[in-house]
């Protein structure tokens, strides 16, 4: 009955670090699901960001230029 005790054992060891390091797979598959939706999100905020900038640039240099080409007293 030993051996049988012994090889019991050792499956419910096996099993129990097989269904740790399934588990550690898991969630270590989510942190970087998770990781990765981070970054497109950055990206993607980053990139409406510089859009406003440059449309703001670009709003302010046509101001500019209409303000130097604008109404002229003659004199």
């Amino acid at each position: 009955m030993t051996f049988v005790s012994n090889s019991e054992a050792a499956r419910n060891r096996a099993e129990a670090s097989f269904k740790k390091k399934e588990l550690q797979a898991r969630e270590g598959a989510k942190a970087l699901a998770d990781y990765e939706a981070v970054g497109r999100a950055v990206e993607k905020k980053t990139a409406r960001l510089k859009a406003l900038r440059l449309a703001k640039e670009e709003a302010d240099r046509q101001a500019a230029a209409a303000k130097k080409s604008g109404p002229r007293k003659s004199g």
